[in-house]
């Protein structure tokens, strides 16, 4: 009988266990569409190579270090107005003022004319949980626990690791992998709206849906294709659904794309959804949204 395991996706090993995607031109472990409004599903093996010495994203010896990115719960309309100086080139939106400020919640004393708190000392402080990496330098956590430290972003962690790292110390971990005797069959991700730009503004097409409470949300939801047919995908579904509720969420959506190939998506059909106790808030003839109370 086969051995079914689900670890969370919390630090380089356990990252490692990703399945590649049924469709050889996407790439989970380099995949930033939900979390960056102009993003691409697209393989980028470049991503998952540390920086060479001396060459691209190597800063070199003495080299400054980066300013803290934005905040990775802010919408991006809230981006646009508190800002981010550090922010990629590629996820800054076109409509976004030129000129951004820091991160007003990391902690930064040359740029608070209030200087340190007294009451807080900066020696005193606790890591801060909404800067990079909670603030952390390394991850304690060990795979599958889904509470452990978060990864700080250190250059030569994979891209995709760092995004999905950003709020583990609020939120928990971010994705879930379903092994089958130890082999990766099917990933998902997940997490709080507000860490997803671009759901956020699929969803505000749809006034129709509830303002509250907010639901978590499933972005993707895959397996590879020789694990087809054995209802792992339900059994990853429902197990996040039981972890978005224990950790307090009412409900949760997903955004399957109507009438694409099963090896053309990450986020399914509307009929799987239906089949995981989703029901279809929204009935688009592309872009569907389902929910499910929790």
């Amino acid at each position: 009988m086969s051995r079914i395991r689900i670890v969370d996706v919390v630090d380089a090993a356990s990252f490692s266990l990703v399945p590649p995607c049924a469709d050889p031109s996407f790439d989970h472990r380099t995949c930033d569409h939900w979390e960056n409004p102009n993003g691409s599903r697209a393989s980028r093996p470049s991503w998952l190579q540390p920086p060479v010495p001396g060459g691209p994203g190597d800063a070199g010896p003495g080299a400054p270090a980066p300013r803290p990115p934005a905040n990775p719960f802010a919408t991006d309309a809230q981006d646009a107005l508190l800002g981010a100086a550090a922010l990629p080139a590629d996820w800054v939106s076109p409509s976004a003022p030129p000129a951004r400020q820091a991160n007003p919640f990391a902690a930064d004393l040359d740029d608070d004319p209030l200087g340190d708190n007294p009451f807080a000392p900066a020696a005193a402080r606790a890591p801060n949980p909404f800067a990079p990496g909670g603030g952390q330098t390394g991850g304690t956590g060990p795979a599958g626990s889904g509470r452990g430290g978060a990864p700080g972003l250190d250059p030569s962690l994979p891209r995709k690791l760092a995004l999905l790292s950003r709020g583990l110390r609020v939120f928990g971990s971010y994705a879930r992998v379903l092994l089958v005797d130890e082999r990766p069959a099917a990933f998902a991700q997940f997490g709080p709206l507000s860490a997803y730009p671009r759901a956020q503004r699929l969803r505000e097409l749809y006034p129709q849906l509830p303002d509250s409470p907010l639901p978590a949300v499933i972005t993707c939801i895959a397996t590879t294709p020789e694990a087809r047919g054995q209802g792992l995908a339900q059994r990853l579904v429902a197990d996040v659904c039981d972890e978005l509720a224990g950790r307090g969420f009412a409900a949760v959506e997903a955004y399957p794309e109507a009438g694409a190939a099963p090896d053309a998506t990450s986020s399914a059909s509307p009929a799987f959804w239906v089949l995981a106790g989703f029901s279809v808030a929204v009935d688009d003839a592309r872009f569907p949204v389902v929910r499910r109370e929790l």
